[in-house]
C-alpha cells in the first residue's frame, strides 16, 4: 500500500498527517482553519486519497503558518508514498468547472519542483486569506517535487474559484499517481 506518515513540529505548528494514495476518499481533517478544512476535504474526496490530518497552529497570529506547513507536510507525504514512482502515469491535466468559474491545473510528478500560479487571489472567504491558496500550492509542490501549473479560465465567486482549483488539483493527482505500467516513467530511468 502506498501510504506515508509525517509529523512536523515547529514553534508555529504541530502537524500529524497520514496519507494513503490507494484509499476511498476518506477525510479526517482538523487544520484549525475552517475554510482550508473544506478545501482539503475536497482534495481528499476528489482524489480518492485517504487523509488524516491534525494541526495545532498559531492561528492567533494568522492562518499563514498552518496553511504553509500543511502544504510542506502533504508534499513530503506524497513524495514518500510514491516511493520510486514505478508504474505511475506521472503527468495529468484537468479543467474543472465550479458553477460560474473554471479552473485549469496541470502537473508532472517529475521530482523537480516548479509552481506557476497565474490567478491573483485577493480578499477573504470568511476569515481565510485567499492569497494562502498560492502559499499552500507553493509549499506542496516544492516538497512533493512536482511541476504544478494553476490558472483560472473563468473568474467569479472567490469561494468557487478556490474550490475549482482544489478539485482540479485532486483530479490531477488521482490521474498522475495511477499505476499504468511496471516501469519508471522517465527516459532517464529514474524520477
Amino acid at each position: 500500500m502506498r501510504t506515508s506518515h509525517v509529523e512536523r513540529n515547529t514553534k508555529e505548528t504541530q502537524i500529524s498527517l497520514t496519507l494513503e494514495l490507494d484509499g476511498t476518499g476518506k477525510a479526517n481533517i482538523d487544520s484549525g482553519v475552517g475554510f482550508f478544512d473544506h478545501m482539503l476535504d475536497l482534495l481528499t474526496v476528489h482524489s480518492g486519497f485517504d487523509l488524516t490530518l491534525t494541526c495545532k497552529g498559531d492561528t492567533r497570529v494568522d492562518d499563514h503558518h498552518s496553511v504553509e506547513d500543511i502544504g510542506i507536510s502533504l508534499g513530503l507525504a506524497l513524495k514518500e508514498a510514491l516511493g520510486d514512482k514505478r508504474g505511475i502515469a506521472r503527468f495529468a491535466d484537468r479543467i474543472v468547472p465550479m458553477d460560474e468559474t473554471c479552473a485549469l491545473v496541470a502537473l508532472d510528478l517529475s521530482g523537480r519542483a516548479y509552481l506557476s500560479f497565474l490567478p491573483v487571489m485577493k480578499g477573504k472567504v470568511g476569515s481565510f486569506d485567499l492569497e494562502l491558496v498560492e502559499e499552500f500550492m507553493r509549499a506542496f509542490s516544492s516538497n512533493a517535487g512536482l511541476n504544478l501549473y494553476v490558472d483560472l479560465l473563468k473568474r467569479g465567486n472567490s469561494h468557487h474559484e478556490a474550490e475549482g482549483i482544489f478539485k482540479a488539483l485532486a483530479k490531477c493527482l488521482s490521474d498522475a499517481v495511477a499505476i499504468v505500467s511496471d516501469r519508471i516513467p522517465s527516459s532517464k530511468g529514474a524520477l
